[in-house]
């Protein structure tokens, strides 16, 4: 009877949908008759008025996907880091791409020089969360530049996240767009003495 928004729990739902009789050949496939049995699932998507509901749009709330993300690789968690624009391709990056994942930080032993090394290849971006440019583009259609933070949200097994969350409190992250066809690394460190060598 009226529109639902994603992520509505089915007790909320109740008081937005009615039970109607319709003829058969209009009932949409997986349409359902009664909410019995679908207790602590939330709406997969936005739902409007009149239209049917589908079993299809309640799941589990572990498997909604929020907008603008993709589904975490089996065996994989999230972790999110906090990056400047520079350090995110520009704010360019979107959910879906691959990244190469940079850390830059000073020798223990040395203070004074830093280094820096690409940690991880072609790692899956699930989400990214950035401020909106101050502009959309300019009088000769370059982008705006950003101007904001984002939370670039990774897809990496247990020991690769705590590595990122080190990385991130003792050191920088810098995060470079890859493809699938992007050639692996050698990772070789490059230090503040090497960079003309």
């Amino acid at each position: 009877d009226s529109a639902v928004p994603a992520g509505a729990t089915v007790e909320e739902l109740r008081s937005h949908v009615r039970l109607r009789s319709i003829p058969g050949a209009a009932r949409a496939d997986g349409a359902l008759s009664s909410l019995d049995g679908s207790a602590g699932q939330v709406t997969a998507v936005a739902l409007e008025p009149s239209e049917q509901l589908l079993a299809s749009r309640l799941v589990d709330p572990s498997q909604r996907i929020t907008p603008g993300a993709v589904q975490v690789p089996e065996g994989m968690q999230e972790v999110t880091v906090l990056l400047p624009p520079e350090s995110v391709v520009g704010g360019t990056l979107r959910a879906g791409d691959l990244v190469g994942l940079y850390v830059t930080q000073a020798d223990p032993a040395a203070p004074q020089i830093m280094s820096t090394q690409l940690v991880f290849d072609k790692v899956l971006v699930t989400a990214v969360q950035q401020a909106p440019p101050s502009g959309s583009t300019s009088s000769d259609g370059t982008s705006a530049v950003p101007n904001g933070s984002s939370f670039v949200t990774l897809a990496r097994n247990s020991t690769d996240s705590a590595k990122i969350i080190l990385s991130a409190r003792v050191g920088n992250i810098w995060l470079t767009k890859q493809t699938a066809k992007t050639p692996a690394s050698t990772r070789t460190a490059v230090t503040t003495t090497g960079i003309f060598q």
